[in-house]
């Protein structure tokens, strides 16, 4: 299935699910949906599965 997505790197479903959870924040859903959609019990393990970037911190910081 990666080589049909086009991905050459070596890559984990553990590291799909990050990358799916980063993505979802980046494009603006809550950490308590993503936390559903990863089905974990508490929004703390969510926040060890996205990767908040700088660029998103300071353009919420902005919004103030």
């Amino acid at each position: 299935m990666v080589r049909k997505a086009g991905i050459e790197k070596k890559i984990s479903p553990h590291k799909l699910r990050h990358t799916y959870a980063t993505n979802l924040l980046n494009a603006g859903a809550e950490l308590v949906d993503i936390k559903a959609l990863l089905g974990h019990e508490s929004v703390a393990t969510t926040q060890i599965y996205t990767n908040v970037g700088q660029e998103r911190m300071e353009k919420m910081v902005g919004r103030l």
